[in-house]
């Protein structure tokens, strides 16, 4: 469907987020609630809270998962 949101997008972005943050992470976040509700923006939007280390943002993490929204939109 022309400019739909790919279902392997959103699973590819999903997966490397989870090999990140872990599973029961990615279980309990706003990010699987909102995506089971097809929420898909504001699923996407959770992306970006995981972006921290030792309770600051770090830049290699912050654009991660920035990289990993927009995979999981596009």
């Amino acid at each position: 469907i022309p400019g739909s949101v790919s279902r392997q997008s959103r699973f590819d972005a999903l997966v490397c987020l989870t090999y990140n943050i872990g599973a029961g992470n990615l279980q309990r976040s706003t990010i699987r609630i909102k995506a089971n509700r097809g929420e898909w923006e504001a699923a996407a939007d959770g992306f970006l809270l995981w972006n921290k280390g030792g309770g600051k943002v770090l830049p290699g993490l912050d654009k991660r998962r920035k990289d990993e929204r927009a995979l999981f939109l596009s």
